[in-house]
C-alpha cells in the first residue's frame, strides 16, 4: 500500500538507434552520389588517357619511324623520257621493335642528300612495318626537276657511295589506337658506279670497210657495283689521243646491269689521223699501246636525248690503252 501523498511511478528503459557501420554508410553514400563519382572517375580516366593517346602515343610511334631503317636491295630505271621514267624498286624495312604499326600508303619526295630539291616524287604503298617487311614500287615518275635528277646521275657515276632522302607525312596507326600521322625522313645510302672503275676494251677490230657509217668494232667490259639497272639507251662516246679528236664509239641499247657487263661497241674513227700518229717520226707510242681518252656525249632513247644521262657520262673521263699495232696487223697492215 502507497503512503499518502506520494505517487508511485514505473519506471523504463530507453533504447537509443543503432549505429549505422562504415561499410553501410559508405554504401549509402555511394546509391546516393553515384552519378558525382562516375563524371569524377570519367574526368580522370581523361586526364590520364588523353595525354598518352594524344601526346604519348603519336611520340612513341615518331620515335618508332625514326629508329627504323630502309635499305634498297633492287631498282630499275627503265623506258626513260625526258621528263620521266618507269620505277621499279623494292625497299626492305629494318625494325627491333616489338610494335607493328601500318603505315598508309604516302607521297614520297626523293632527293639526292644536301640537294636543295627534290628530283621526283614517288607514292610509296601502304606496308605492315616489321623488321624484314618489303615495299615494292612500280610506277611511272615524273622528274619535277630534271636539272635536280641529272645531279643526282651524276653522284651516281662518279660515287663509290651515294646518299638518297626520302621525306613524307604518312599516316600510322597501331592495332585499334587512332590513326596518327609521322614524319617518315630517311637517308639511304647506295653503291654508285665509281667512275665506272675497271672500264675497258676488251677487244676491238679495225674493218676494211664501213658499215652504216662504223670502221671499228669491238667489246666493252662495264662493271656496275651498285643494285640499279639502268636503261640507258643508245650511248655516244668521244675519242681523243693527247687532245687530238679521234672518232666516237657507240654503245646501242645500253642496258647497264648489276655486275659484270659485256657489251658490243662499234665505233667511227679516223684510221689515217691513228695511223699517221704510230708511224710518224715523233711517235711516242713505239710498242703500238695507243692511250685513248673516253667521254660521254650523249644518251638518246626512242629518239629523244636523255640530258641527265648525257650530264652523268660527260663528267666521267676514262682512259683505256688500245693496241693499235696489233688492229692493223689483223687487216694486213704491218709497222
Amino acid at each position: 500500500m502507497s503512503k499518502p501523498g506520494v505517487t508511485e511511478m514505473e519506471s523504463t528503459t530507453v533504447s537509443s538507434p543503432a549505429k549505422r557501420s562504415f561499410g553501410a554508410r559508405l554504401g549509402a553514400h555511394f546509391k546516393k552520389w553515384w552519378w558525382l563519382h562516375l563524371i569524377i572517375f570519367i574526368a580522370v580516366l581523361l586526364i590520364i588517357l588523353l595525354p598518352v593517346i594524344y601526346v604519348g602515343y603519336p611520340h612513341i610511334a615518331q620515335s618508332q619511324v625514326n629508329d627504323s631503317t630502309l635499305n634498297v636491295t633492287s631498282m630499275t630505271i627503265a623506258d626513260p623520257t625526258p621528263d620521266s621514267f618507269h620505277l621499279l624498286q623494292t625497299q626492305v624495312i629494318g625494325s627491333h621493335s616489338s610494335y607493328h604499326p601500318k603505315i598508309y600508303s604516302f607521297l614520297a619526295s626523293v632527293s639526292l642528300l644536301g640537294s636543295a630539291q627534290a628530283f621526283t616524287s614517288v607514292q610509296v604503298p601502304e606496308v605492315q612495318s616489321k623488321d624484314g617487311a618489303q615495299v615494292n614500287v612500280d610506277q611511272i615518275v615524273d622528274l619535277s626537276n630534271a636539272g635536280a635528277f641529272g645531279d643526282f646521275a651524276q653522284a651516281v657515276m662518279l660515287n663509290e657511295e651515294i646518299e638518297m632522302n626520302i621525306y613524307g607525312r604518312p599516316g600510322l596507326r597501331e592495332g585499334s589506337l587512332p590513326k596518327t600521322t609521322v614524319t617518315y625522313n630517311k637517308t639511304i645510302t647506295m653503291k654508285g658506279l665509281n667512275k665506272l672503275k675497271g672500264f675497258d676494251v676488251t677487244e676491238f677490230h679495225i674493218m676494211l670497210e664501213a658499215q652504216n657509217g662504223r670502221n671499228m668494232n669491238g667489246t666493252v667490259y662495264i662493271p656496275n657495283p651498285s643494285v640499279m639497272t639502268i636503261t640507258m639507251g643508245n650511248v655516244t662516246l668521244d675519242l681523243s689521243v693527247a687532245g687530238q679528236p679521234m672518232g666516237y664509239s657507240y654503245l646501242d641499247n645500253l642496258v647497264l646491269k648489276p655486275g659484270n657487263n659485256t657489251i658490243p661497241m662499234t665505233s667511227n674513227v679516223n684510221q689515217s689521223a691513228i695511223i699517221s700518229l704510230v708511224t710518224s717520226s715523233s711517235n711516242p707510242y713505239k710498242d703500238g699501246m695507243v692511250p685513248f681518252s673516253i667521254t660521254g656525249n650523249s644518251s638518246v632513247y626512242n629518239g629523244k636525248q636523255l640530258p641527265y644521262f648525257t650530264q652523268a657520262l660527260a663528267s666521267n673521263n676514262l682512259t683505256v690503252n688500245l693496241n693499235v699495232t696489233k688492229a692493223l696487223a689483223e687487216i694486213g697492215i704491218h709497222l
